[in-house]
């Protein structure tokens, strides 16, 4: 679908998100977007954790 991206591609790209968010924010969104991608990871790896084992009824009938 999208050709192979090559050298003077990624420059332009580097180039317009440094124009738009400027030096000193770049740090904080590479920060933002490793920590994004660890949860991701972390999750998608994990098993659910949702119980599905049956529930054990009183075996008294509350009062009223």
């Amino acid at each position: 679908m999208f050709p192979s991206i090559g050298f003077p591609e990624l420059l332009v790209i580097l180039v317009v998100v440094l124009l738009l968010f400027g030096a000193n924010k770049l740090p904080e969104l590479g920060s933002g977007l490793g920590k994004a991608i660890r949860n991701f990871k972390r999750a998608a790896s994990e098993p659910d954790e949702i119980d599905v084992s049956a529930k054990k009824k009183d075996e008294t009938p509350p009062k009223q």
